[in-house]
């Protein structure tokens, strides 16, 4: 069977197509060259001081989030942002907080502590009381505050992304300037619905930022077995949506490529695809004692590659007293102490609350 394609009776209308799709690839690297040009962020003294302490304050929550999950105090499900810290912090450090919006997966707490949001509250919601910032009626994976534009914590796969797009149509709808930040999964990005928004977002130049955080093993599997194509900032090329590479391990280089992304977005140009490339330290939740990789593998990547430790060393070479560094670890862990006693000693939802938030209206 001769399977070659028949030749075209318009030649030259062929290769004039060609080449007009062949001129458009350049426009979709354009932004990755842009930000291999801009190099890392020329963060401040004072602005990494602050990177790190937001990094070093989601560590230290999680850390304490897991030991109350194992004292039976987190019900659930509870997935941890450990080692992730540094895409949340350099992305949304780039965003307007409280104008644009954000979502994200069921790994949510770190990208909340993030954008600001107190974490007295956010501790209160992991262990069901009623100060929780959904009332104690979401947990670890369903967080909420339309106060500072989260949107959620979403526990269904992919879930989030058709939700972003909808974030993003209403700021382009009531014309406000604002971006959403909708994150998700490298398992996550195999899903139907996340291709269907990417055609949406393209088609209708939608100010959103698709934010693929690429941990490595999605729930226990690793990308290179449940990925045909492992590059996710190339999924959008179909649609002709750019993307960025970037290294997910480093808060400056983020900032960085969050900026590029950013002024493309804003700049009215629809979406842009970034891909991270990070680690959790953890397994998938609590409940996994991911043995699908190696002891000596985790224990490299936080030895060469933390992001905490990273901008610690800045920091020092920068000339920062190890004191001064000490004193804010300190600070920082009595912040979440506070927090964990606030949940501990908050009430749990009146019974009433059960038939509350279940609908818009009453019906």
């Amino acid at each position: 069977m001769n399977l070659a394609k028949p030749a075209s009776k318009n030649t030259a209308a062929a290769k004039a197509a060609v080449a007009t799709e062949g001129d458009e690839l350049p426009a979709l690297r354009s932004l990755q060259d842009a930000f291999a040009a801009k190099g890392k962020y020329p963060a401040s003294d004072q602005e990494l001081l602050t990177f790190y302490e937001q990094m070093l304050l989601i560590r230290r929550f999680e850390e304490r989030a897991g030991q109350l999950y194992g004292l039976g105090l987190i019900g659930g499900f509870c997935h941890l942002y450990i080692g992730q810290e540094a895409v949340a912090v350099g992305l949304q450090s780039a965003l307007k907080e409280g104008h644009d919006s954000v979502i994200t997966g069921y790994r949510d707490h770190g990208h909340m502590l993030a954008y600001g949001i107190d974490p007295k509250v956010i501790m209160a919601e992991l262990t069901g009381r009623e100060a929780g910032i959904s009332r104690g009626k979401g947990g670890s994976m369903h967080m909420f505050s339309t106060e500072h534009k989260f949107y959620g914590g979403h526990g269904i796969v992919g879930a989030q992304v058709p939700l972003g797009a909808g974030l993003a149509f209403a700021h382009k709808y009531r014309e406000d300037g604002g971006v959403c930040m909708a994150y998700f999964g490298d398992g996550a990005a195999n899903q139907g619905q996340v291709y269907e928004t990417f055609n949406m977002a393209a088609l209708w130049q939608l100010p959103i930022v698709f934010v693929v955080e690429n941990n490595g093993y999605a729930m226990g599997t690793a990308v290179q077995r449940g990925s045909a194509e492992t590059h996710f900032y190339r999924r959008g090329t179909a649609f002709r949506i750019p993307g960025l590479d970037v290294n997910g391990m480093d808060v400056l280089e983020v900032r960085a490529a969050a900026e590029v992304a950013l002024d493309y977005v804003r700049a009215g140009n629809g979406p842009v695809l970034m891909e991270l490339h990070t680690y959790r330290y953890r397994g998938h939740s609590m409940s996994d004692p991911a043995k699908y990789r190696t002891r000596e593998e985790v224990q490299e990547m936080r030895d060469k590659h933390d992001p905490i430790e990273a901008a610690k060393a800045e920091l020092l070479a920068r000339g920062m007293a190890e004191d001064k560094l000490k004193e804010i670890d300190k600070r920082i862990r009595q912040q979440v102490s506070e927090a964990a006693d606030f949940a501990e000693n908050s009430p749990e939802p009146e019974l009433s609350e059960l038939h509350t938030d279940v609908l818009v209206e009453r019906y």
